[in-house]
């Protein structure tokens, strides 16, 4: 009867378990690094040619909003609505690409792992 499961040498097949270990708690780090880096930037968009101006953080949090005074019309106060939504929606779109990208760029090596993650 074979040691360890059976596999041959008596550890896992293809690698060192001490190893994978230790690159996932690297990938681990690399990604609550990343993760902290990414919440202390901050991603601005505008609207209406440039009538309303937001800046949400990485943490997904308005920072700011910036309205141009011509863009203040009490007779159409729902296109001053409608303008600060999309300038916010596409701030948060940028801050959530980047976050996607750069821990794409992260994970991307767990698949290198042997099918360990």
């Amino acid at each position: 009867m074979a040691k360890h499961g059976g596999f041959p040498g008596g550890g896992i097949p293809g690698g060192n378990m001490q190893a994978l270990m230790k690159q996932a708690q690297k990938m681990q780090q690399q990604m609550l690094d990343k993760q902290e880096e990414l919440d202390a930037r901050t991603y601005e968009a505008t609207a209406g040619g440039g009538a309303v101006n937001v800046t949400v953080s990485g943490k997904r949090e308005l920072v700011s909003i910036k309205i141009k005074p011509e863009a203040v019309d009490p007779e159409d106060v729902e296109m001053l609505e409608d303008l600060i939504i999309a300038a916010v929606n596409e701030a948060l779109r940028q801050g959530e690409a980047a976050r996607e990208n750069e821990m794409n760029k992260i994970g991307g090596g767990m698949r290198n792992m042997g099918g360990l993650f």
